[in-house]
């Protein structure tokens, strides 16, 4: 049954003719109008700005002034922050502002105008204008929605062109995007800039898929699509692959996702409720599709998602003869024996342009017989890769020998593969990428001329009097060598293990470790398992290094979190170096954290001046959820960490919080949302169900977030074990101070003297806590949407009193085994 919605004009439309009367009979001041007619054009630097004073219209060139390129643009006419949300001419810039002028054309069409030879640079080239219309009857308004529209000046809710049918890289809210027309097929499509700098059409593109329906498809270079959204479900309003955008549609959000289909059009829709907040979807040079919103207190656009997530898995990402890795900067990086086809679009961040031999191959300039191709063509190996597209071919090859005999064989072989099967590429190598997660266990082999690949020189012809007088001279050295070698291989040992590539955790000896740990004798701390370390390696990198001591099954244990934490990367992560696994001795090297753990900086402050202030405190909270919501929902598989709590989240020198100690951690098919039961993690931070003895799934870290969040807020734990609790169980009191309008009562007398306080943020931050400590796990929200409450992309209501809390309330006794008791019984 199809859809039908009512479009409702923008009420503001009806001004127009009293603007277009004022207009002729006085002068405007450049910036203070909103339309354009025949007699008054737009040139220089004047622009429109729209009646609500949200979006402005005028020339523009990317980078302030950095080339002489110039673009009739709509931008956002309060961000300090310059963002252009439509470009008109994007294929054809003009040179000079005000050697040009934007009017209405004879023909009753948007024009953009060279004022010397009247040549026609850009146009709206609308064919319903033709009958009926001139430059006398339509005006060009720009409205509150950023839509720019052509409409007949008698009656402007008749609109004969508008930006919004045409758009760029941008749909803006209140923007239909989708299929137009049915009969005829128009269709909208959202295409990238060629780079940040450049606002040509780059190669790729968003728009509806016609095939499926209720879906949109990311594509490259108009054909070959790498992201498919799923389907709509307007239950939830979000896509099947978009799970992060189900937030949208929840009551009380700031913005909504629809999807209409009726027998004329079909498209989605995006509504903000919100006038005064500034949200945009675009698809961005590196072809991701990003949801962006404005955040006033950072001046600058914050990402709320991104797909597909990983730039890498952007078809051709970095073009040909070059390879992708997420954890590389930047993440693309040209093969050996290549270079960037353009070094001005490689250094402007624009990698599609991909790489070019640094020579060429010989057997492509000649036609040599077998053996001289093996002298002058020669292969390197990559290891740990995703390959390319392709193979071109497989041929019949008993190992890998011969399967590279099969490459040299033909001139137009560029690579080649062998895994029991022997795969060659003929054509450009295309989405090479790296392998993080090692799971394929592919190695490929690049072909090259023999000048990239030296190879040892061979003796062969050498007199026998030379060869006599070199086996002489060697056995003359060779003690030398040999104690050299004793000397030097400690060092060399360490040094070399840390030139490994970035993508592969490092094995230690247990006697390296002792070394660079000075015995292990200056102690951090004691973690989870274990003590922890202070460790200088060779090239004076600091590193913390754990080490497992008395843990029944401890294997289990280091292997759990190998495989946890060596696979995983994000900035509020701890990030696994290396290991060592020798006999009973089993270890982690970490990077080194110089403010070490969340709980010193909180709880064992000496003297005010080492009090958190509040904005570090509440960046500590958001890169917490940030770096569980990766946990939970970005890796391959969902992460549950079992073990929140102060003492597992570090600190780097920047005060940037990463979460650390994965010991506990279970890896869950993302199939299974309700598997562990057994008793785990930290008294005072566990959430009911652990208690009660259900099944455990992530919302048991939200709760223990909650819990921390308001430790993080008071810098008081909530409970001391063996120590009277202070007077009001502190959740408690946040809910009485939320109800009661009175937050700032919650700040200890460090904050109080600052008086910096964000008290928005204070009663965002005390609310989203106590949504994340209820008691029924279906009430608590993800760490997703923690992020956007706690970012202020999402509204925050009042939460309710937990039952459990209840019973701490009416409890006659403050000793904290008896809350637990409580909690339990509860």
């Amino acid at each position: 049954m199809a859809t039908t919605i009512t479009t409702t004009l923008d009420p503001g439309v009806l001004h127009y003719m009293l603007v277009i009367l004022l207009l002729s009979l006085q002068g405007s001041p450049a910036g203070a109008r909103d339309v354009i007619t025949a007699t008054q054009p737009l040139s220089g630097l004047q622009k429109l700005v729209s009646q609500g004073g949200k979006f402005a219209l005028g020339f523009y060139r990317p980078g302030g002034g950095l080339q002489d390129k110039w673009y009739i643009a709509i931008w956002y006419n309060k961000v300090q922050k310059v963002t252009p949300v439509w470009i008109a001419n994007r294929e054809t810039p003009i040179s000079d502002p005000f050697s040009s002028v934007l009017t209405i054309s004879t023909n009753g069409n948007l024009a953009l105008l060279n004022k010397n030879s009247r040549s026609i640079v850009w146009s709206s080239n609308t064919t319903s204008t033709t009958a009926g219309a001139s430059n006398t009857t339509i005006v060009a308004v720009l409205l509150n929605t950023g839509n720019l529209v052509l409409a007949y000046a008698s009656n402007t809710s008749i609109m004969t062109w508008q930006s919004f049918n045409h758009p760029t890289d941008t749909q803006l809210p209140g923007m239909r995007f989708g299929r137009r027309n049915k009969l005829t097929g128009e269709s909208d499509r959202l295409v990238s800039w060629r780079d940040h700098m450049d606002p040509s059409p780059g190669i790729f593109s968003d728009e509806m898929d016609t095939s499926v329906g209720a879906q949109f498809v990311l594509r490259w270079n108009n054909s070959r699509p790498y992201f498919t959204s799923g389907k709509f479900n307007p239950q939830t309003g979000a896509f099947a692959g978009i799970p992060s955008m189900t937030v949208m549609s929840r009551p009380n959000s700031i913005y909504s996702y629809e999807y209409v289909d009726n027998d004329k059009e079909e498209y989605f829709l995006l509504t903000v409720m919100d006038d005064s907040i500034f949200l945009r979807t675009v698809i961005d040079p590196s072809g991701q599709l990003k949801g962006m919103v404005w955040l006033e207190e950072k001046q600058d656009w914050m990402v709320y998602f991104v797909e597909p997530s990983d730039v890498c898995s952007v078809y051709s990402a970095c073009g040909a003869f070059s390879w992708c890795a997420v954890d590389n900067v930047p993440v693309c990086s040209c093969l050996r024996g290549f270079t960037p086809q353009s070094q001005a679009e490689w250094s402007s961040g624009n990698y599609t342009g991909g790489c070019t031999r640094k020579v060429a191959l010989p057997c492509s300039l000649s036609t040599p017989s077998m053996s001289s191709r093996y002298e002058e063509d020669r292969f390197y190996e990559i290891n740990n890769v995703s390959l390319p597209d392709g193979p071109q071919a497989t041929v019949q090859a008993a190992n890998i020998s011969d399967c590279e005999v099969a490459c040299l064989n033909k001139c137009s072989c560029l690579a080649y593969s062998y895994n029991g099967t022997c795969s060659l590429w003929y054509s450009d190598l295309m989405n090479l990428q790296a392998d993080l997660d090692n799971t394929g266990n592919n190695s490929i082999f690049i072909r090259l001329p023999a000048s990239e690949i030296p190879r040892p020189k061979s003796t062969r012809g050498q007199t026998k009097g030379v060869a006599i007088a070199v086996s002489a001279l060697a056995l003359g050295v060779l003690c030398l060598v040999a104690v050299l070698c004793v000397l030097r291989r400690r060092r060399s040992r360490i040094k070399g293990l840390y030139n490994n590539i970035n993508m592969t955790l490092m094995a230690f000896r247990y006697k390296d470790l002792q070394l660079i740990t000075k015995n292990f004798s200056d102690k951090l701390g004691t973690g989870s398992f274990g003590s922890v370390f202070k460790g200088v390696l060779q090239d004076g990198t600091t590193v913390a290094i754990k080490k497992l001591e008395g843990v029944r099954q401890g294997e289990k244990q280091f292997r759990a979190e190998i495989s946890t934490i060596g696979n995983i990367h994000h900035v509020n992560l701890i990030q696994l170096l290396g290991f060592c696994s020798e006999g009973e001795h089993r270890l982690l090297v970490y990077e080194y954290m110089p403010h070490g753990s969340l709980d010193g900086c909180l709880f064992k402050v000496i003297s005010s001046d080492d009090v958190l202030p509040w904005n570090t405190r509440y960046q500590i909270a958001i890169g917490i959820a940030k770096g569980l919501t990766y946990l939970h929902e970005k890796c391959r598989d969902c992460i549950i960490h079992c073990d929140i709590k102060p003492q597992n989240i570090l600190l780097d020198a920047s005060f940037v919080p990463k979460v650390s100690d994965f010991g506990l951690a279970k890896l869950l098919g993302r199939d299974f949302s309700r598997v562990m039961t057994t008793m785990r993690g930290t008294i005072g931070y566990l959430a009911p169900e652990w208690i009660s003895g259900m099944a455990i799934t992530a919302k048991s870290d939200v709760f223990s977030y909650g819990m921390m969040l308001l430790e993080i807020i008071s810098q008081k734990r909530n409970v001391e074990l063996g120590k009277p609790c202070m007077d009001k169980f502190f959740p408690i009191l946040v809910l009485e101070k939320i109800q009661e309008g009175d937050v700032r009562a919650l700040l200890d007398a460090a904050d109080m003297r600052r008086d910096d306080v964000n008290l928005e943020e204070l009663e965002r931050a005390c609310m989203v806590a106590c949504w994340c400590i209820q008691e029924h796990e279906s009430s608590r929200p993800t760490m997703e949407e923690v992020v956007q409450m706690l970012e202020g992309l999402r509204q925050v209501d009042m939460p309710p009193v937990p039952r459990y809390l209840r019973v701490v309330a009416e409890s006659a006794t403050d000793q904290s085994s008896t809350l637990l008791d409580e909690m339990a019984a509860a």
